[in-house]
């Protein structure tokens, strides 16, 4: 699984934030691995510079193989909570996209059981 991150000109960080981000994915996404090929990230400062609630905001993409991409975005006072509750959204769904997968192509149906 590749992880990409994109921030703008208005956060600060720049090569340690970008490897914190991709080891946070990589680590807490590690299930995944075989579905997922690719997650960017993209860090923005909604306020572009000045303070304010909620103004640190990060999206994630993630490329399913076989399937549409996935995307969820959250919002924070920094940027490590905005990154680590876009993480547990996209697991929240991933899981849901990827067992609605399984389920559908994997169940035993009624006319497979009497054969």
């Amino acid at each position: 699984m590749q992880v990409q991150v994109h921030t703008d000109d208005h956060i600060q960080g720049g090569e340690s934030l970008a490897q914190w981000v991709q080891d946070e994915a990589k680590t807490r996404l590690a299930r995944f691995a075989e579905s997922v090929t690719r997650v960017e990230a993209f860090l923005t400062d909604v306020d572009a510079g000045k303070s304010g609630t909620n103004d640190k905001r990060c999206r994630l993409e993630a490329r399913v193989a076989g399937r549409p991409p996935v995307s969820v975005t959250a919002d924070a006072d920094k940027m490590a909570a905005a990154v680590t509750d876009a993480v547990d959204k996209l697991i929240r769904v991933l899981d849901a996209d990827l067992g609605r997968a399984k389920d559908r192509n994997g169940r035993d149906t009624i006319r497979a059981a009497q054969e």
